[in-house]
């Protein structure tokens, strides 16, 4: 199968809608919480080419701390909606990071984040 354009998007834009005012969580192995950024009350722009790009995510200014695993996209209302792998820039992780150890107190910042919906 392989889906049009406007699926992609429709799909996407139905996806990143349920993002609105949640958070991605950055857990360890044992999915204890290190960080916790929280995405806008509209999460993401309409998707293009089956594309979303995030608007402004808020840092975590004060992170648990620990070593990043994975993180969790979450809505607004605690519901986990996929689970993602991390690694180092260049790692080849769906989220790349500078360092997988955040420190207790430590500000977490996500400069650009997108969801992409294939073609097929």
């Amino acid at each position: 199968m392989k889906l049009t354009t406007v699926s992609r998007n429709a799909m996407c834009n139905a996806f990143v809608d349920l993002l609105n005012s949640g958070t991605i969580v950055f857990e360890t192995s044992g999915d204890a919480e290190v960080a916790k950024c929280t995405f806008a009350s509209t999460a993401f722009g309409a998707a293009s080419s089956g594309v979303a790009t995030a608007e402004t995510i808020t840092d975590d200014t004060s992170a648990t701390g620990g070593t990043v695993d994975h993180a969790v996209l979450v809505g607004a209302a605690s519901t986990e909606f996929a689970e993602l792998t991390c690694s180092v820039t260049g790692g080849g992780g769906e989220i790349q990071l500078t360092s997988l150890t955040i420190g207790a107190g430590d500000t977490v910042s996500i400069t650009s984040l997108t969801m992409t919906m294939p073609s097929s």
